[in-house]
């Protein structure tokens, strides 16, 4: 009832579908009992008449068991058409809903997210609940049904037999709930969680393959999918083992009613003085009793596939549950291009320390700053508060003089373009690829961007030119060209902040000079704050600050940090090394 509650929430207009389609599968659960009781009457009335002529009522009983099995089988269709409606309304809508909400969450809740488990949920993951009201939840009914109608049945007649059927009855109930208890619960959680990871980490396995066959690696140098993979094999064969012998004892129960059955009938022949009577009673509970089994494999199908369900909407409620970023009443304009962090501190969700600590510095309008200093020291966490990828904890990111938090998404999203290293593009065209920069340019700007981004040379080669698409049904380029794409992208934006984060690490040297031209282009009359691990591209900036462990210990120009001989120097020479750093092999000549 509790998933129930949850789903009905997203069957908007729909929600009395799901108490007519159990209506209507309760219905067609009781007429379906009425087939056995009218071939039992049959039975009855062939062996009561054995050696006398079959009266009219057999054909009668005949018809009516083929007519109620037909009204049955219709009913149940309507139920399961009721239920399917029900169920492609929740999938879309919980569907809509996660992707509304996804819409509204800071970007930054994209760097910490893989691509690979928000698929898995939103798409998977919902279709497991489809799956439940539209396949198992009519089962709901009959499943409590025909158990209770049976009973009925089987103690109206000939109680003796009623307790004999009832023993392997409870013995298999038992049996399964045991097998579907906390054990069986825990097995389905760590199950669903590996097809998680697993999903998540082929996602990335897949995008990194041009890399494996370039450098003719095998699987096993993606080590957390292949991990992924074992430990899911590993479970599964470790829990179907488990199981093994509980559940070749349920199923050889479950189907062993005439065991009991057969022995009860022979004593109470000693007893009973209508033969005759009595074995058409066993008829009678040797056709019904089987329907038991039938219920209980419904209940565990009914079971697994509610828990799954329950998970999904868990796992995607996880998901969908991080708060957006707020929005002020009283939006304010941005009239100046100027950065100011004062006093920031900043720690990740579920993090137990801070990425940054007490940062100030200001970057002057139409002034380039860099960021510096060891990996994982917090410069691209600097870098992303400016456009609001997170909000900080404490102290103040603004621009102009105005916090970006007081600033409407739409303004600051307009003053502020970013190239990051890990350059996506849409599978469409490159035109719309482009376009997304500034979705009314004219042709005249696009091709004045393609020309300064060094994009040229990759339209000219191009069957289609800007019309080609990304992807299978086009073409794929390398990651230098990639970036040229989103340089020209950025271009056409025309923002007056630019961020740039690693945009040259893993480019090849033409593309690097390529795209340093772009660049070059990108960052003129702009602020600008980049982060560059080549540190030659940064002696002409205005500022560099040396970031490590969240804080700035250093800043000046190029010039100033090499005369002070601290951390910016000795990485100055150390950088100076490793460029004049060459393979040498000695030759030898016969």
């Amino acid at each position: 009832m509790n998933i129930l509650s949850k789903l009905q929430h997203y069957a908007t207009g729909r929600k009395l579908l799901i108490p007519l389609s159990l209506v209507l599968s309760g219905i067609s659960a009781l007429i379906g009992l009425l087939p056995y009781i009218f071939i039992w009457q049959i039975i009855s009335q062939l062996i009561t008449n054995i050696n006398a002529t079959l009266p009219n009522s057999v054909n009668t009983y005949a018809w009516l068991a083929l007519g109620s099995a037909v009204i049955s089988m219709l009913l149940y269709f309507a139920a399961l058409m009721l239920a399917h409606l029900v169920a492609f309304r929740v999938e879309t809508n919980m569907r809509r809903v996660a992707m509304r909400k996804l819409i509204n969450m800071p970007l930054g809740f994209f760097d910490k997210t893989s691509s690979g488990r928000i698929r898995k949920i939103i798409d998977d993951d919902t279709s497991t609940t489809h799956s439940f009201l539209a396949h198992q939840l009519p089962d709901l009914a009959s499943s409590l049904v025909i158990p209770l109608a049976t009973l009925f049945l089987i103690f109206s007649f000939n109680w003796q037999l009623g307790l004999a059927c009832l023993l392997p009855i409870t013995i298999a109930f038992s049996t399964m709930f045991v097998m579907m208890g906390g054990k069986g619960k825990k097995f389905q959680k760590t199950y669903l969680d590996a097809q998680e990871a697993m999903s998540s980490e082929a996602v990335e396995y897949v995008r990194g393959i041009p890399i494996v066959k370039v450098f003719q690696q095998t699987v096993y140098s993606f080590t957390r999918f292949y991990k992924s993979i074992n430990l899911y094999k590993e479970m599964v064969i470790k829990y179907t083992h488990s199981w093994e012998k509980p559940m070749s004892f349920y199923i050889t129960i479950i189907n062993s009613f005439s065991f009991f059955l057969v022995p009860v009938t022979i004593l109470l022949l000693k007893n009973s003085g209508n033969l005759t009577s009595l074995v058409v009673d066993l008829f009678l509970y040797v056709l019904i009793t089987p329907l038991f089994a039938t219920s209980i494999m419904k209940s565990m199908h009914l079971n697994n596939s509610s828990f799954s369900a329950s998970e999904a909407v868990k796992r995607l409620e996880k998901l969908t549950d991080v708060a957006p970023l707020k929005c002020a009443q009283q939006t304010q304009k941005i009239t100046s291009h100027s950065i100011n962090l004062k006093n920031v501190e900043f720690k990740y969700p579920n993090a137990n320390t801070n990425a940054i600590n007490n940062i100030s510095f200001s970057i002057p309008e139409g002034k380039t700053y860099a960021l510096v200093g060891a990996s994982g020291g917090g410069k691209t966490t600097i870098a992303r508060l400016i456009p609001r990828f997170w909000d900080v904890d404490k102290g103040s990111v603004s621009i102009g003089s105005v916090d970006v938090r007081h600033v409407a998404k739409d303004e600051l999203m307009n003053k502020v373009a970013f190239v990051f290293q890990n350059t996506r593009l849409f599978k469409t065209t490159l035109l719309e690829n482009i376009k997304y920069g500034n979705p009314n340019a004219s042709a005249q700007e696009i091709d004045k961007v393609l020309e300064l981004a060094q994009c040229s040379q990759i339209i000219s080669r191009l069957p289609n030119g800007l019309n080609t698409k990304i992807g299978t049904e086009g073409t794929y380029l390398s990651g230098g060209e990639q970036q040229r794409i989103a340089l020209a992208r950025a271009l056409l934006k025309d923002a007056p902040i630019v961020v740039l984060d690693e945009a040259t690490a893993f480019t090849d040297p033409e593309n690097e000079n390529l795209i340093h031209q772009a660049l070059e282009q990108l960052t003129i009359g702009k602020t600008v704050l980049m982060i560059a691990h080549r540190l030659t591209n940064l002696v002409s900036v205005d500022q560099i600050l040396v970031v490590d462990k969240g804080r700035i210990i250093e800043q000046d120009t190029h010039n100033n940090l090499l005369s002070k001989g601290g951390v910016y120097h000795n990485m100055w020479s150390e950088y100076q090394k490793s460029v004049k750093w060459t393979i040498g092999k000695e030759m030898k000549h016969a």
